[in-house]
């Protein structure tokens, strides 16, 4: 009941959050309203925006900055408000994750105008990061499951530019061996339009596994290991993005994708792409729409995030799966006081067929979709929701400015520590028939425990968490991303 409570929460913003989060509708699009001059009362007055400046943008252009900023020059506000509105511009800015920091100034020249002065601290953009990473969906499976074998890891080169031509494009290419060779090209650009609302990104992949997880047995997938490639994975896709305001974006989607294996996996799992095949083709078409209402992306603590998406497998006739599922993702931080934070994540998952192939079954357990306590587990079924809950104290919070840096996008370090408590629950269906994987599907599942976040730069967090769970196990987990 708490659990359901919570998720009802973490719909809608109260208290504090409704005051730190939500914006005056001319913060919340980008199509900006007339304003018109009015006397000032006793309790402030009306001042008009004269010029916006920028400065620290050597690289960002400044249509990027004024994208996310409330107010234009000409603009009226009251200046009561103008603080408020200034603070959540900061927060805009700093989800762009451009920036390490960011300051905005009001400058009054005259008791009716002011100028604004944005001071940003842009970050550093280039990452040619090389790739020593576990092939393992978290470090826990690695370590638990698979005894820590070092065999179990991918090689390479990732090449990161974010920020391209100043105008926030990424551009991502990764070349990968070991483990799963991969090659994957992607490059993003927010905006193709003036008014900044329409953009596009293309995605090219190429995989081919010579270890592969051909099923799934008592939750936990079983791995072939072979000297000739085992899968041959090939997809492509283009999405369309639609920004019309600071908070919301949609998003659809078009790709296709072709998937092959050797007689080898076939002959060990015949259901792996479907009865006697050797070969998967299909296109996929998915539509998403986001709200997103957080202080901080990197590691909020105040506002929310709802998430709705859906998505059609085989979308011609002859694809070789007819697949549809849809999701909801609501999330809920709420401040409360005291630097006390309490935190609600909701998800719901839904899919049919109940009969597919093994390689198009969906399950709980990927990425941040996991019970707390189940992470070395794979728990598979056509739908499943869950909720987990943290309530935190921090401990620490301090950026320490490091002169001596000869960089300047690595001068600012920020430091954060705090001490939480979690409790998770969630449910899956079972496919129909399937037995291999079932001891943990079709009953309430739970989790919790105690742990510690260490939040550092660049979005970087470190959790360390001891856990109980449903099955009376505990142990010791540890992961690199944020909860959820």
């Amino acid at each position: 009941m708490l659990a359901f409570i919570f998720g009802l929460f973490s719909l809608f913003p109260l208290g504090k959050d409704r005051q730190d989060t939500v914006a005056l509708p001319a913060a919340d699009s980008v199509i900006r309203p007339v304003h018109t001059r009015q006397l000032p009362d006793s309790a402030g007055r009306f001042l008009q925006i004269n010029r916006i400046f920028i400065v620290g943008n050597r690289i960002t252009r400044d249509p990027i900055v004024l994208r996310e900023l409330s107010l234009k020059p000409g603009d009226y506000v009251f200046s009561r408000e103008l603080p408020s509105m200034l603070e959540l511009d900061k927060k805009k800015l700093i989800n762009t994750r451009l920036f390490n920091t960011v300051e905005i100034r009001a400058l009054e020249y005259d008791p009716n105008h002011v100028d604004l002065l944005v001071d940003v601290n842009e970050r550093w953009y280039t990452f040619p990061s090389p790739i020593f990473e576990l092939a393992d969906r978290n470090f826990n499976e690695w370590w638990q499951n698979y005894n820590h074998d070092f065999s179990r890891v991918n090689y390479g080169l990732r090449l990161y530019q974010y920020n391209m031509r100043g105008r926030n494009e990424t551009l991502r290419f990764t070349t990968q061996l070991g483990f799963t060779r991969r090659f994957n090209l992607s490059y993003r650009i927010p905006y193709i339009d003036r008014k900044q609302r329409q953009g596009l990104m293309i995605d090219l992949d190429f995989a081919q596994a010579k270890n592969l997880a051909y099923q799934t047995l008592r939750h936990k997938m079983v791995f072939l290991e072979s000297e000739r490639v085992l899968r041959t994975v090939r997809s492509g896709g283009l999405t369309y993005t639609y920004r019309p305001s600071f908070y919301q974006s949609h998003g659809f989607s078009v790709s296709y994708k072709s998937v092959s294996i050797n007689d080898t996996i076939m002959s060990l799992n015949p259901n792996y792409l479907g009865e006697g095949n050797r070969m998967q083709q299909y296109g996929t078409i998915t539509y998403q729409f986001t709200t997103d209402h957080r202080d901080y992306v990197g590691y909020p603590l105040r506002g929310y995030y709802l998430n709705v998406a859906a998505s059609q497998n085989g979308i011609m006739k002859n694809d070789d799966i007819d697949k549809f599922e849809a999701s909801l993702t609501a999330t809920g931080f709420f401040d409360m006081g005291k630097n006390y934070f309490l935190s609600n994540n909701v998800v719901g998952f839904w899919s049919r067929p109940d009969d597919l192939p093994y390689y198009n079954y969906s399950a709980l357990g990927y990425q941040k979709q996991v019970i707390r306590g189940y992470e070395i587990y794979v728990i598979e079924g056509p739908r499943f929701l869950l909720n987990k809950t943290t309530f935190k104290k921090r401990l620490f919070a301090r950026t320490y400015h490091m002169k001596a840096v000869p960089i300047p996008q690595f001068r600012h370090i920020p430091l954060a520590i705090y001490l939480k408590a979690y409790g998770d629950v969630g449910y899956v269906h079972n496919y129909n028939n399937y037995t291999l994987s079932n001891q943990l599907t079709g009953r309430l599942l739970s989790g919790g425990g105690m742990g510690i976040d260490i939040v550092g730069s660049y979005d970087t967090v470190f959790r360390f968490e001891y856990t109980y769970n449903a099955e009376g196990v505990s142990g010791l987990f540890f992961n690199l991303k944020k909860e959820f």
